[in-house]
């Protein structure tokens, strides 16, 4: 009965949506919808997929290239060999481009560049994106504001702001103040039509962290940012713009951008964005007049509009290949590689109010709120997870088995390391061994969740369940689906027992994948209780940071095997696979290839002909 109520909606939704070949109009169907639409807050795919549309960088890509840079809002790419690139690594310097109108009408000068990187590090919202700026300007040093501004004070930012985001003390105003001034203030500066941006110490990412695709990075209309309610600019009073949530941003659902679109509408009830053309773009206005970005959960409705040519770009989930492979009018790009990693994770100490624990006690109707802190319970997790079968079976083959958070073909990535292995009676053993015998004895009940419309995660959290249900009838997990901004909420909020996420390259570097989910300061690791900080701290930031600042490869690698040896003998996550990429199009788009930092469609360079 629900099969044939679903189809029938479908067949509804398809009727009342259907279009003709309109070579203006591009619908990419998907799954979810963005968490927000702020650069300096969003760090997911969704919503980086209409931040790369909207808003422009200094540099960009060329091609399909993740080593070669060209100009866009600068108008040469800073090279040691052009006179850009200073001091040793420390001083790059952008030329910036005239002309350039953003999507207000103003136009774009030099100190809306500085405005934006400013404006970012300041913001730098918890579980944000901007500790890989502050990370480079630092010259590695540092990894949040909070952390710099103690660094550089000597107290924490906490004992200055109140609950109030006011000053304790007038003495607490003069430091706020004067870090702005002596620390934030000179990394970016305006010289003439340039921009400088001056380092504390080499870092030789900096160009991957600033290049389009990469919305961080994006330069913003700091006069329509200022008059709509972002930070004022003033080093009088910045800390009233830190961390704030997204829905207290005036980007949260608008842009203020000079990209080729510009951001219509954000329809949250059918988790669909509209863009359009921006006509005014410095670069000449792109071929496609209107791009929706729709995010449809359900898979049997994409595939119908997929099939009726309603649609141009359909997310088709790998285990559905043969329904598309041969289907009529639709063409397949698929096997390449990306640069990414999807991960099974654990929460060590459950913030307080999660509804996913249960009685929240090892009394057989909940979990302890540490009950990951316990190494043999991840164990246990670590050898329930049937890797060869999960992609032969749910991906189709588009995925393969790495040892740890990194993907094969990045620096220190070591063939010889072991991948998950899947043997339930060594899972059994350990759970045996876990709290000392008392969790064998009781049992356990917890709720994993996964993003509804993300097939692959579910299936994978429903393995979980199966095997583990089968080891000992008093294992209970139950799986849940939930919509995308509300998983990641949940999570950030430490909220989770444990996890699964993908992580996409911000960066071609070891380091962005191995600090972000091992490190004490990496983006996932709030998210993993503050258990899992203090052992990162004591087993892995050392190591982390000394790879980062190594300039010679071999001792990187070194470095980098030897965490990686550390997080698969503590079971710090369980790597379920690397994807191999799968794009489902209409045959008539033009323009489209893969590349592996970027997290949607570059609409500017997509077109359609028949």
């Amino acid at each position: 009965m629900k099969k044939l109520l679903l189809l029938a909606l479908s067949v509804l939704l398809v009727s009342a949506i259907a279009f003709s070949f309109d070579p203006e109009t591009f619908i990419t169907l998907t799954i979810g919808e963005p968490e927000t639409l702020d650069p300096h807050f969003c760090y997911e795919t969704a919503g980086g997929g209409v931040i790369l549309n909207v808003y422009d960088n200094l540099i960009k890509y060329k091609g399909d290239s993740v080593t070669a840079f060209e100009p866009m809002i600068s108008t040469e790419v800073p090279t040691v060999e052009n006179g850009l690139i200073k001091d040793g690594g420390t001083k790059y310097v952008f030329p910036i481009r005239e002309g350039v109108k953003f999507h207000s009408g103003n136009m774009l000068t030099p100190y809306d560049v500085e405005y934006s990187f400013e404006r970012g590090i300041l913001f730098d919202p918890s579980g944000g994106p901007m500790w890989m700026i502050i990370e480079a300007l630092s010259g590695g040093d540092y990894a949040s504001l909070e952390g710099w501004f103690e660094g550089w004070a000597g107290v924490p930012y906490s004992e200055m702001v109140d609950e109030n985001r006011e000053p304790v003390s007038e003495e607490a105003r003069e430091k706020l103040i004067a870090f702005y001034n002596e620390v934030v203030d000179p990394m970016v500066e305006v010289d003439g039509n340039n921009v400088v941006f001056t380092l504390q110490g080499p870092f030789a990412p900096f160009m991957w962290i600033i290049s389009h695709y990469a919305g961080w990075s994006a330069i913003l209309d700091a006069e329509w940012a200022k008059a709509n309610g972002a930070w004022d600019g003033n080093a009088d009073g910045w800390w009233k713009w830190h961390d704030l949530q997204p829905e207290e941003t005036p980007l949260h659902e608008v842009d203020a951008g000079s990209g080729p679109f510009k951001v219509v509408e954000w329809d949250r009830a059918q988790q669909k964005v509209i863009l359009e053309r921006f006509d005014d773009y410095w670069a000449g206005p792109a071929k496609l007049k209107t791009v929706i970005i729709w995010g449809i959960d359900e898979y049997s409705t994409r595939k119908a509009m997929l099939e009726a040519g309603d649609a141009d770009i359909v997310y088709v989930p790998t285990q559905y290949k043969d329904q598309v492979v041969n289907m009529p009018g639709i063409r397949i790009i698929d096997g390449y590689p990306t640069s990414a990693i999807t991960s099974f994770h654990f929460n060590w100490k459950v913030k307080e109010g999660s509804e996913y624990i249960g009685s929240g006690k090892l009394d057989g109707n909940g979990v302890p709120p540490e009950f990951f802190s316990d190494v043999h319970v991840r164990k246990a997790f670590y050898y329930c997870y049937d890797g060869m079968t999960f992609i032969d079976e749910v991906l189709n083959g588009y995925g393969k088995l790495v040892p740890t958070d990194l993907p094969e073909g990045y620096l220190g990535y070591d063939p010889t390391l072991p991948v998950p292995e899947f043997n339930l009676a060594k899972a059994a053993a350990e759970f045996k061994k876990a709290f000392d015998g008392e969790l064998w004895e009781k049992g356990f009940k917890l709720t994993l969740l996964y993003n509804t419309g993300n097939e692959a995660r579910q299936t994978a959290a429903e393995m979980f369940k199966f095997y583990i249900e089968s080891l000992n009838p008093k294992f209970r997990i139950d799986v849940q689906g939930v919509q995308w901004p509300t998983y990641l909420k949940a999570q950030r909020a430490g909220y989770m027992p444990a996890f699964i996420i993908g992580w996409l390259a911000d960066y071609p570097d070891p380091h962005n994948f191995l600090a972000t989910y091992y490190a004490s300061y990496g983006i996932y690791a709030s998210r993993q209780g503050e258990p899992f900080l203090e052992f990162a701290r004591a087993n892995v930031d050392e190591l982390i940071t000394a790879a980062v600042k190594e300039t010679d490869p071999a001792k990187r690698e070194e470095l980098y095997i030897e965490v990686q040896k550390i997080a698969i003998e503590n079971t710090l996550g369980v790597p379920l696979y690397m994807p191999l990429g799968f794009h489902v199009e209409r045959d008539w788009v033009r323009g489209w290839y893969p590349h592996p930092l970027r997290s949607g469609t570059n609409y500017y360079e997509v077109y359609k002909e028949q």
